[in-house]
């Protein structure tokens, strides 16, 4: 309902008052600030807002339950084997809300060293931005090569199979920087369990939309806003015959197919850093531009659409194959965290060389895990 009043009601209306005599905005003006940065910023209310206002509230009130000092005490050992703080528990569920708040969370866990292995891979637990990206490309892919019978029920094995084994990397990950660049001792783990308490309503409702969704959901929007004028910008501006976006998909376009990927996947990830909320309606927009599908008419302007059949005709008619929805879920898993992301690891770690490392790492991963399922796809399929 709030992505049909942004996207439906008032975007159309905001283009209307600017066509109107009365303002009579010159095209590019209008583009750029309502085709722009107002669909961007549109998006990531739209897609972040429902779910963590949903998230964090039930978050917050097993907190104040007591239910989840006793999640990290049961999970502590799991954790030890990989170097990691049984804390690290909380910290990576936090993360499947927003992987910023997951990274601000960290602050729960003493160890400086732990803590800091806790928010470089905070990135690999599914943050509200990525699983709508999973459950379209599960729905149109995966459900597409069963049964009908079969196919809700296998698009939602392949959803959770990506999400466990992020899991499966962040202990991985986390391993290996306990016995590399952050060896130490795991720190012992103390803790008196408080009792089983009825929640304070109103503080849980203040902790859960004050200092959880709003503060974050303002972060996104800070960032959101620039994205959606360079996504305009690169889709409208012409450098010769083409957009720049379209000089640039087919410069990526080689290094793509080396990923079971493409050009158009690769510029929407650069592109939508900001936030993943707007990867898909980028992805669209340039496909559309790139097929000329429909004449290209609107190709300039984020969208999406209502039926998975008709965004499964745009992406077929752009090449993509099962290998290509299976790559693309991997690495929507496996590629650098949002700006809001980076960012709140800067201010938590206040290190330049840690968040580099928090944002190179994972992109590096999800190179090297698409190529090698292209490459071992492409030799025996």
């Amino acid at each position: 309902m709030l992505a049909s009043l942004l996207l439906d009601t008032v975007h159309p209306i905001l283009k209307s008052g600017a066509d109107s005599v009365h303002m009579h905005m010159p095209w590019w003006l209008a583009g750029f600030l309502i085709d722009g940065v107002y669909l961007a910023v549109a998006w990531v209310i739209a897609v972040m807002l429902p779910p963590m206002a949903i998230f964090f509230p039930m978050f917050t009130l097993l907190e104040d339950f007591g239910y989840l000092p006793r999640v990290a005490f049961n999970l502590d050992s799991l954790f030890n084997k990989s170097g990691a703080h049984g804390k690290q528990a909380l910290t990576m569920s936090m993360g499947f809300g927003c992987n910023a708040a997951g990274v601000v969370a960290t602050r729960i866990i003493d160890s400086p060293r732990e803590r800091l292995i806790a928010i470089i891979t905070n990135n690999f637990s599914l943050c509200n931005g990525r699983w709508p990206t999973q459950i379209l490309i599960a729905t149109i892919f995966i459900g597409a090569v069963v049964p009908d019978s079969l196919s809700s029920f296998a698009s939602l094995l392949a959803v959770i199979g990506v999400a466990v084994l992020g899991l499966a990397f962040m202990f991985g990950v986390s391993w290996a920087l306990s016995k590399t660049v952050l060896k130490g001792e795991v720190s012992t783990f103390n803790l008196e369990l408080p009792p089983y308490r009825p929640p304070r309503f109103w503080k849980t409702i203040y902790t859960s939309l004050i200092d959880r969704t709003v503060i974050v959901l303002w972060r996104a929007i800070v960032f959101a806003a620039p994205a959606g004028a360079v996504i305009w910008l690169i889709s409208n501006v012409h450098m010769g015959d083409e957009t720049i976006a379209a000089w640039l998909i087919n410069g990526m376009d080689g290094f793509g197919f080396l990923l079971g990927l493409n050009g158009v996947i690769l510029l929407a990830y650069i592109v939508a850093i900001p936030a993943n909320e707007i990867v898909i309606p980028t992805i669209l927009m340039l496909t559309v531009m790139v097929t000329g599908i429909g004449g290209g008419a609107g190709a300039g302007v984020m969208f999406e659409l209502d039926s998975i059949n008709a965004t499964g005709d745009i992406l077929r008619a752009g090449g993509w194959t099962l290998l290509t929805a299976i790559n693309l879920m991997l690495f929507s898993l496996l590629h650098n965290p949002c700006s809001t992301t980076i960012y709140t690891i800067y201010k938590e770690t206040n290190s330049v060389k840690w968040t580099v490392v928090a944002s190179i790492m994972p992109v590096i991963l999800g190179f090297v895990v698409t190529f090698l399922v292209a490459q071992i796809w492409r030799l025996f399929l």
